[in-house]
């Protein structure tokens, strides 16, 4: 039974960390590092430089994307490895 355990919590903690890892490029790389080469490379959202728009609203719309995209991989590592949350 450890066995299945110790799998399940390094499938679990690898997915976190490309979850995190892609978090922080979206949110710090092409908000804040890449923003100006962004803005002159890359298309305009509406009126707003692409590198611009990122920082504001495509770091918190990616961050919605990854909550939804955690609670599908999470919930398929589970019954992957019939692990059940426990009702109080």
């Amino acid at each position: 039974m450890r066995d299945a355990e110790d799998r399940y919590w390094k499938a679990n903690l690898r997915w976190l960390v490309v979850i995190l890892g892609t978090w922080f490029f979206v949110s710090f790389g092409c908000g804040i590092l890449f923003r100006d080469w962004l803005d002159e490379n890359f298309f305009k959202v509406g009126t707003a430089p692409f590198g611009f728009w990122m920082a504001q609203q495509g770091s918190i719309i990616s961050f919605v994307l990854l909550l939804i995209a955690y609670a599908k991989i999470m919930n398929g590592l589970d019954a992957k490895y019939h692990v059940e949350e426990e009702s109080k």
